[in-house]
């Protein structure tokens, strides 16, 4: 394989690594990380036996996402409060990947931390991008049984919560909601759009004031958002995140993010991205 062909084959796999990589590693910052250092491997690779450039990335970086994703949980145990995934500008996403709403969504990789770093690569190769369960044994050097079990492991763990993705306009019509009403200090009005067992997520990763453990059940995340109003005048302006609508609030220089995960019409869970590491991409 001649040095412009390894090239041209790195420049039409790099869009669909990162994304793999996002998917994975739930941080852009991790993902650009482990793609270059797959670029590293592959610039210096002998590519002479190289017959499938494509498969042959994805499974570096499948791999190395793995190794990754197995240190930053390690990290985690050490963690100040939740870990959240980090948000993306919808407009920095791969083409591809900005309308598919359900796998990129905020939510969604929140609730991939739930499973292990094979299953999650095994649920994101077959949902997020098709692989047969043949190409993802050969990429995780599991049997294809193995592969097929890890994936249907992971598929029922995320099908318990994830049953439904609104439109971007219902998702926007329940952020607008929730906002005027936390605004209002209108605690009722603000149950009335929340699950009975919502929970809201804060990460704040120990820079900034958040809530060290998550809040559960709606009146307890209605009181929790209008007291966090009654205390700040937040300026907010809707922004485009993973996808979907969010909510961005400043107050004295620092930024939050508010994301919606929404279950058959109305807020399930409630995500606040407060830590600044975590804001450089949107």
């Amino acid at each position: 394989m001649s040095e412009r062909s390894s090239e041209q084959h790195w420049v039409a796999e790099r869009s669909h690594l990162l994304a793999l990589g996002y998917r994975m590693l739930g941080s852009w910052h991790d993902a650009e990380d482990v793609l270059q250092e797959v670029w590293i491997a592959w610039a210096a690779a002998d590519r002479t036996p190289v017959r499938n450039p494509a498969a042959y990335l994805t499974t570096a970086m499948t791999r190395l996402s793995i190794n990754r994703l197995r240190q930053r949980q390690r990290r985690q145990e050490t963690y100040a409060g939740p870990w959240l995934p980090e948000p993306v500008a919808t407009e920095r996403l791969p083409e591809d990947s900005a309308v598919d709403r359900d796998s990129m969504s905020l939510a969604t990789l929140h609730l991939l931390e739930r499973l292990t770093p094979p299953e999650r690569a095994a649920y994101v190769l077959r949902t997020g991008f098709a692989y047969s369960f043949k190409e993802i044994g050969l990429i995780l050097d599991r049997t294809e049984p193995t592969s097929r079990q890890l994936y249907h492991r992971a598929r029922e763990r995320m099908d318990a919560d994830a049953r439904f993705q609104p439109d971007p306009a219902e998702h926007e019509r329940l952020l607008i909601a929730v906002l005027a009403a936390a605004r209002q200090g209108a605690v009722e009005d603000l149950e009335r759009v929340l699950h009975e067992d919502a929970v809201l997520w804060s990460d704040g990763g120990g820079k900034v004031a958040a809530a060290y453990k998550p809040i559960l059940g709606s009146n307890r995340v209605a009181r929790f958002m209008t007291g966090i109003f009654a205390k700040h005048p937040y300026a907010t302006r809707i922004i485009q995140v993973n996808g979907l609508p969010a909510v961005e609030f400043s107050v004295d220089g620092v930024r939050r993010i508010y994301a919606l995960r929404i279950v058959d019409g109305a807020v399930a869970e409630i995500l606040i991205l407060a830590n600044p590491d975590k804001l450089a991409y949107v």
